[in-house]
């Protein structure tokens, strides 16, 4: 019995001793890896909202939305009437920037369009008018592939002849892809937040994880009570 007892004692003073060399040896290890680079908060704001970007609302608006959106997302156009809602009843309490996330065939062509829009003074009506009549320009979700396109650049053309813009300018810009720098420097600053799919929102830096309506003004409720 002694004997069983003195085994075991022996068993045991291995087994901490072991845990205590195998603790010893992870921390040392860990300590020899070079640090994962975190970036920082304000580095992260600054990703979120550049200076440039498309903004409406006040500067010091108790809740900054921001929306990663692809011209020729249908869920985005889709949503874009739910996002003037919640803007038009919270009106001077909410910041709203557009930024790009460019996923499909025709949104740099529109995502100029816009930027010429934004560049006269026209930004939030060319929006409207892009994203409405986004059927017209847009491939269409499940349509064949035999089916005969427009042609985009006429089709934006008439958008800025409709907006009192002037239609050979309108094409010109987008013609030579002439914010295109603008353009991938968002879809970028999307990638490094982690923004995967369109649209994709964020209220005050938060991530709307679970997309909807609900959610989104839950969230925007939520922030606003801070």
């Amino acid at each position: 019995m002694r004997k069983e007892i003195k085994v075991l004692a022996a068993i045991a003073i291995v087994v901490v001793v072991g845990a205590i060399i195998g603790a010893n040896y992870y921390r040392n290890s860990a300590e020899k890896q070079p640090l994962r680079q975190v970036t920082p908060a304000a580095d992260m704001s600054a990703t979120l909202v550049r200076s440039d970007s498309p903004a409406i609302g006040p500067h010091d608006a108790k809740v900054t939305l921001v929306e990663f959106y692809d011209p020729e997302c249908e869920a985005c156009a889709a949503f874009h009437p739910i996002v003037k809602n919640i803007l038009k009843e919270n009106d001077g309490r909410i910041r709203y920037v557009a930024r790009y996330m460019p996923l499909h065939r025709n949104s740099m062509v529109a995502a100029n369009f816009l930027e010429f829009a934004s560049e006269n003074g026209k930004y939030w009506q060319a929006q409207d008018v892009v994203l409405a009549k986004q059927p017209e320009w847009g491939e269409k979700h499940g349509a064949p592939p035999t089916a005969p396109q427009p042609n985009i650049n006429d089709l934006f053309a008439g958008y800025a002849k409709e907006l009192g813009l002037d239609p050979q300018q309108a094409a010109a810009a987008m013609r030579e892809n002439r914010y295109s720098s603008k353009i991938e420097r968002d879809r970028k600053d999307g990638q490094t937040m982690g923004v995967r799919r369109t649209p994709t929102f964020f209220v005050n830096g938060r991530e709307l994880l679970r997309f909807g309506e609900p959610e989104l003004r839950r969230l925007i409720d939520e922030e606003m009570k801070k």
